[in-house]
């Protein structure tokens, strides 16, 4: 008989690293928002690239959290009571720049200055505690008689905050690696520089976090290095490898579409080392996927509206992104722009 709190548990997972991935690189573009001097119509571009898929990409984070509540109200609890800060702090910092996006194309030229450093500090601060929420759950989260026992600031950790640092710069890989897809001329080439150094801090900050999780318990060593399945979970880092040799190789001959697929690919493998890491956890290191579960009947009832849902996300979401797979060209004299 099929477990249906391990296939909520895949569905959850699916929609997390939906919106990582989607909602990763419109963070990005704004990440990258100060390498570009305003007032020269680039920072427009870069918006344009994203403006038809930025609130649809956010989709997934609803969905996401909203079957965490559904499914697995103990871990929701739980998690919610742990990453409060953080979490207020990633969804005041979406709020903030999906406000700035919106009145950013309704002002006066001299007025944009400042709803572009709103979408600049929405940008950074969503992205930053994205990563430290992840970091501190990670970590580890206190439990006692099924309810939080920590204290409101254990998140708040050298760890977690490396694990900030490294998503806003993966981000901006994501970023960087996306505008080199959707634009071409002198932005392109700008983007292009941008990504090799994101794609060397990402990688660095990934190798850091990954030598520093197994410190934080014990059972996260015993998954990853026991025999045998130190045989599957070395196929990890094998592909994570393969991906940045072709992402950096992908930068060299200028191809535009190669490095946005390997900054994706690595991305969804760094997600599934934190599933091999926490599996069958879903709040490390005492809540299981079984133990946080709603009853059957709920997961069953549940299930019959993701079955509808799901299909439809996708089918739309597939669209968008065909309807505006082309470029965004932009023609401008560079030297009365001040660019060069």
């Amino acid at each position: 008989m099929v477990d249906l709190s391990f296939v909520w548990a895949g569905i959850i997972a699916f929609a997390i690293l939906a919106y990582v991935i989607l909602d990763g690189f419109d963070l990005g573009v704004g990440i990258l928002f100060p390498a570009i001097r305003p007032g020269s119509g680039m920072r427009s571009r870069m918006m344009n690239s994203i403006a038809p898929v930025w609130d649809g990409n956010e989709t997934w984070l609803v969905m996401g959290s909203g079957g965490l509540f559904a499914v697995f109200p103990l871990a929701y609890g739980i998690a919610l009571t742990a990453l409060y800060v953080p979490i207020f702090a990633m969804l005041f910092g979406l709020v903030f720049r999906g406000v700035a996006f919106e009145f950013r194309w309704r002002v006066e030229e001299r007025n944009k200055f400042y709803w572009d450093w709103a979408f600049i500090g929405g940008s950074y601060t969503a992205a930053f505690f994205q990563g430290v929420a992840l970091g501190a759950l990670v970590q580890g989260i206190k439990v006692s008689d099924r309810a939080y026992a920590g204290g409101w600031w254990d998140w708040l950790t050298p760890f977690s905050l490396t694990c900030g640092l490294a998503v806003v710069i993966g981000y901006a890989l994501l970023g960087a690696t996306w505008l080199v897809m959707k634009t071409d001329g002198w932005l392109q080439r700008r983007m292009r520089e941008y990504a090799w150094r994101a794609a060397f801090g990402t990688i660095f900050l990934i190798m850091v976090v990954s030598l520093w999780t197994p410190f934080h318990n014990p059972e996260y060593l015993t998954r990853w290095f026991s025999w045998p399945s130190v045989l599957y979970s070395a196929i990890v880092p094998f592909c994570m490898f393969v991906l940045t040799i072709l992402l950096f190789a992908g930068l060299e001959t200028q191809k535009d579409v190669q490095p946005f697929l390997c900054g994706l690919g690595i991305f969804f493998l760094c997600f599934v080392g934190i599933g091999i890491s926490f599996y069958p956890q879903i709040i490390p290191p005492d809540i299981e996927i079984r133990e946080a579960a709603a009853p059957d009947k709920s997961l069953a009832f549940l299930l019959v509206g993701a079955a509808f849902m799901l299909p439809v996300i996708l089918t739309y979401t597939a669209f968008s992104y065909w309807v505006f797979r082309m470029r965004w060209p932009h023609p401008i004299d560079l030297r009365s722009s001040g660019l060069l």
